[in-house]
């Protein structure tokens, strides 16, 4: 077999379409959080109506794996363009309440339920669809180069975000948003669908589908093995480099909102680093090891930034572990993906986006933790429950994620 290239995945005509609308996606989701999240704290003065805004991003994982079951009956490029317009005509919803003056944080709350029962799907369809249209051999670099989509958006798409709605005003920010849905759709519809004729018909009805992925995951150490990470991780690690950022960048390295965006930068750009380094295929990695080990890295990490007190070295440390953090996502989805029939990809991948409450979880935990033992205690806590986690799957799941014989650890 040749030497792969990050040029590889470029050659389906599918994924030619795919990458730009999940690229357009990705930016418009970012600019729209910035937007919404300004604007609801500008006009309600309101700490907990932000919270209860960013809380209904998170609505939609506990209906992805009916979302999943969809997707697994009607075919993953209908639900992924369909949602996307959904997207669109919900931001033109708001561009035009702000036109007529007429937007209020209420309605806001109440467009952000909507777009949030669909928006944490969006990433389940993504990887479904890579593992669907690609070769085997070209799905790490693939994962690679889509998740860069997301990473590349977390920087520009959040700086775009801001940069527009001071010097354009919110109505035409909102066109801007609207637009890349809208363009994101139309591309959605050249990608090529999986064949549901290589699916067993659907006899059952949709409540005993999702019984059977349940029963599907449990019988699979390497998937089972592989959620319990995603959640390990939500629930240790996502906290301090997303929700407790801001306190860190208020109270222990004493900055105001311009060092809080560049710690932010600092974990997106270590991810986008390592999402390019995935993407090269330069590196033949053992999938469910380098998830295992990369995950080890990053509470490591969290370990030391939880005593740091400088700015730049924080920034520093906060590039290596959103490296890690990518360096375990990505394999972690193709583990995943790899170990699902097709058949199963989309209602398996659906009950992975549940993992992501273990992040409400781990933030609704860490508040009184702080308040009462500080946060340096804390993140030390987290990070040795973190590592006690890793080291308890090597030896549970050792034949499953950590021989190198295993299935999960073909290389990617």
């Amino acid at each position: 077999m040749g030497i792969l290239n990050w040029r590889d995945p470029f050659q389906v005509r599918s994924f030619r379409f795919q990458w730009p609308a999940d690229l357009a996606t990705s930016w418009a989701f970012e600019m729209e959080t910035i937007l919404l999240g300004w604007f609801i704290l500008i006009e309600s003065g309101s700490v907990m109506m932000l919270v209860a805004y960013g809380s209904l991003q998170f609505v939609g994982s506990l209906v992805s794996p009916l979302f999943g079951v969809a997707c697994d009956r009607m075919g993953y490029r209908q639900m992924m363009w369909g949602t996307r317009a959904v997207y669109a005509f919900l931001a033109a919803s708001v561009m035009t309440l702000s036109m007529l003056n007429a937007l209020t944080p209420d309605k806001v709350l109440c467009i952000a339920a909507l777009c949030g029962m669909l928006r944490p799907s969006d990433q389940m369809m993504r990887n479904a669809l890579i593992a669907q249209t690609l070769p085997a051999e070209q799905l790490m670099g693939a994962l690679g180069i889509s998740r860069m989509t997301s990473d590349s958006a977390r920087i520009a798409g959040a700086l775009a975000g801001a940069g527009l709605v001071a010097s354009l005003g919110m109505t035409w920010a909102y066109a801007v948003v609207t637009c890349l849905y809208a363009i994101s759709s139309l591309l959605s519809r050249g990608v090529q669908d999986f064949s549901l004729s290589d699916s067993p018909p659907a006899i059952s009805s949709p409540m005993q589908d999702l019984k059977s992925a349940f029963k599907y995951v449990w019988q699979k150490p390497v998937l089972m093995g592989a959620m319990l990470l995603a959640f390990g991780v939500n629930l240790f690690a996502f906290p301090f480099s997303l929700g407790l950022l801001p306190f860190v960048a208020k109270n222990i390295f004493l900055t105001d909102q311009t060092g809080l965006g560049f710690l932010g930068a600092s974990f997106a750009l270590g991810g986008l680093l390592a999402s390019m380094t995935l993407s090269t295929h330069r590196f033949k990695l053992r999938a469910a090891k380098t998830m295992l080990i990369a995950s080890c890295a990053w509470f490591i990490l969290d370990l030391i930034f939880a005593w740091c007190t400088s700015l730049q070295v924080g920034m520093l440390i906060l590039i290596l572990a959103g490296f890690s953090q990518s360096l375990c996502m990505t394999p972690l989805a193709a583990v995943m993906l790899r170990a699902s029939e097709p058949a199963y990809r989309g209602r398996v991948m659906g009950m992975r986006m549940l993992a992501i409450w273990g992040l409400p979880l781990g933030l609704f935990l860490s508040g009184p933790l702080v308040e009462s033992v500080g946060y340096a205690a804390t993140a030390v806590l987290y990070s040795l429950l973190g590592l006690a986690l890793c080291l308890f799957m090597v030896v549970y799941w050792r034949q499953a994620l950590w021989d190198s014989h295993s299935p999960a650890n073909t290389f990617l």
